[in-house]
C-alpha cells in the first residue's frame, strides 16, 4: 500500500495511470512496466533529391511553427535550376523550427526544420494507421512499409486512408499495398474489407489496370527502323579558313561597346540620291555604303583602331589605308573581302566596290587579293535579323563592327512629343590590349554623327 501511495505521488506514473487504454485492466504491475511516452526534437535534413543538386531556393512554404503534420504531409516547395520538388514529412510530429525563409538558399543534408515527436518504447495505443506494433497483433500479410525500429513499422498511406482504416479498425499492416512506394490506398483498404462502401465509387487502381490493359487494341509492331549514322565530313574551303581565324581571334582580350543610331534622316537622304545613284551606276543604294564611309572618317580621327599589334617588337602598326571588310553570305559561306582605300572614296564609289564584291562572292569568283591587307571589319546582321552581337576581331585587325536590323519605334523628339523613328543597334568589339573603352565610345560616337546627321558627308 505504501508503494502505491508513493506512486501516485510521482507525477510521471500519475499522467500513465489517467493516460493508460480504458480497454485494459490497469493493474499495479502492469503501471510499474510502462515506459511513458516523452517528447523529443529530430532535425529534418534536405535529402539528396538527385541529378547532382546541392542546394536550391525555398520558395514556399505550407505549414509554420507550431503546426501539427503527420507523414507524407506536404511541408516545403523547393526550386533548383532544373526543376521544383515539393518536399513532404517523414515525421508525425509538431513543427518547432524553420531554419530558411522563402527565396532562401537550402543545402542538401543539412536541416530544413526540426520536430517534435514522441519517444517511445511502446506503442500501447495502435490508433495511428501509419505504425502498428507487431507484440500486439501478427501481421497476416506484411506489406512494403518501412521499420522504423525493433516491433514498429511505418505504412505509407495519406491521412484519408488512415482515416477509412481506423473507422474499419483495419491495421494497415495487413493490407496489401499497391501504390508507389509501398503506399496503401483507398482502394487497397477497401478491398482488403471485400466491400465498397455506399455512393463511394472507388474501383481498385489495380482493376482500372487491368480493364484498361483488356480494352485497349493490340499495339502495332514497330517497324525496324536502323539509326542514322554519324556523317564525318572533313572542313575545307571557308569552313577550314574560319577555323583558322577564329582561333586566332581567341587569343585575343575582346572589349565590347553598343549603341544606337537614329537612322531616321538618313532613310529620307538615301531616298532622295536612289535616283541619282541610279544614273551613276549603283541600282539601289543601301545603308552599307554610309556605315563604310563614316567608319573611315571615324579611323581617320582615332587612327589606333585602324591599326594591328606586333606582339614580337611590342609595338602599334598605324595603317596609312582604310580597307574595311565587309562580311557576305555566299554560298560557299561567310566571306569577308574588303573594299579599298574607303578613305579615298565617295559613297557612291563605295557602293559601286560593295556590289561587285557581293556579285563576284554570288559566282565564287573571289580572288586572294579582295580578302588582303583588311584593317577593319563591318558586319551588318541586321540583313537576317536581329539587334545586338558580339563580334569577333579578325586578327591582325584590333577591332569590328556589327550593325543591327533598323526598325521603326516610338520616341520621345525636342517637344516631349512621340514620333515614328528608325532605330538600328551597332555591337563594336575591340582588343583591349590596344584599344581603351574611351577610345572605343569616341570612334562609335563620331560614325553614329554622321549617319544621324547625313549632311556632314557632304563636307568630305
Amino acid at each position: 500500500m505504501a508503494m502505491a501511495t508513493h506512486l501516485l505521488r510521482n507525477a510521471s506514473t500519475y499522467w500513465l495511470l489517467r493516460n493508460c487504454r480504458r480497454s485494459r485492466p490497469l493493474t499495479l504491475a502492469r503501471c510499474l512496466h510502462l515506459t511513458p511516452c516523452l517528447e523529443k526534437k529530430v532535425a529534418f535534413n534536405l535529402s539528396d533529391i538527385g541529378e547532382g543538386i546541392r542546394e536550391v531556393t525555398v520558395k514556399e512554404w505550407y505549414v509554420k511553427v507550431g503546426d501539427t503534420v503527420e507523414q507524407f504531409d506536404n511541408l516545403c516547395e523547393v526550386q533548383s535550376d532544373k526543376a521544383s520538388v515539393t518536399i513532404t514529412s517523414r515525421y508525425d510530429g509538431k513543427i518547432t523550427k524553420i531554419y530558411h525563409s522563402i527565396d532562401e538558399l537550402a543545402l542538401v543534408g543539412k536541416p530544413l526544420l526540426e520536430f517534435e515527436v514522441e519517444d517511445a518504447d511502446d506503442d500501447e495505443d495502435g490508433s495511428s494507421s501509419s505504425s502498428s506494433d507487431s507484440s500486439d497483433m501478427e501481421p497476416a500479410q506484411p506489406n512494403a512499409g518501412v521499420q522504423a525500429g525493433a516491433g514498429r513499422h511505418i505504412t505509407p498511406a495519406t491521412p484519408a486512408v488512415r482515416r477509412l482504416a481506423k473507422e474499419h479498425k483495419v491495421n494497415l499492416f495487413e493490407v496489401p499495398p499497391t501504390g508507389k512506394n509501398g503506399r496503401v490506398l483507398k482502394g487497397d483498404v477497401l478491398e482488403y474489407l471485400g466491400q465498397v462502401p455506399p455512393g463511394t465509387n472507388v474501383p481498385h487502381p489495380s482493376n482500372l489496370i487491368r480493364q484498361a490493359a483488356a480494352a485497349a487494341p493490340p499495339a502495332a509492331a514497330a517497324p525496324d527502323v536502323a539509326a542514322p549514322a554519324d556523317r564525318v565530313e572533313p572542313l575545307k574551303g571557308v569552313r577550314k579558313a574560319m577555323l583558322k581565324s577564329m582561333t586566332e581571334s581567341l587569343k585575343i582580350p575582346h572589349f565590347a561597346y553598343s549603341d544606337e543610331i537614329d537612322m531616321s534622316n538618313l532613310v529620307k537622304f538615301r531616298a532622295q540620291l536612289q535616283s541619282a545613284a541610279q544614273e551613276q551606276g549603283v541600282p539601289k543604294l543601301t545603308f552599307m555604303p554610309f556605315c563604310i564611309k563614316a567608319a573611315s572618317i571615324g579611323l581617320a580621327k582615332y587612327p589606333i583602331v585602324n591599326s594591328s599589334l606586333d606582339l614580337v617588337s611590342e609595338s602599334i602598326i598605324y595603317k596609312g589605308v582604310h580597307n574595311i571588310s565587309v562580311a557576305i553570305d555566299t554560298p560557299q559561306g561567310l566571306v569577308v573581302p574588303n573594299i579599298k582605300n574607303c578613305q579615298a572614296k565617295g559613297i557612291i564609289q563605295i557602293a559601286k566596290d560593295l556590289n561587285a564584291l557581293v556579285e563576284r562572292g554570288r559566282t565564287g569568283s573571289l580572288t586572294p587579293a579582295d580578302f588582303a591587307d583588311g584593317t577593319f571589319s563591318l558586319s551588318n546582321i541586321g540583313v537576317v535579323g536581329g539587334t545586338y552581337t558580339h563580334p569577333c576581331i579578325m586578327a591582325p585587325q584590333v577591332a569590328i563592327g556589327a550593325m543591327g536590323r533598323t526598325k521603326a519605334v516610338p520616341r520621345f523628339n525636342d517637344k516631349d512629343e512621340v514620333i515614328k523613328a528608325h532605330i538600328m543597334s551597332v555591337s563594336w568589339s575591340a582588343d583591349h590590349r590596344v584599344i581603351d573603352g574611351v577610345t572605343m565610345a569616341s570612334f562609335s560616337n563620331v560614325w553614329k554623327q554622321h549617319l544621324e546627321q547625313p549632311a556632314l558627308f557632304l563636307l568630305r
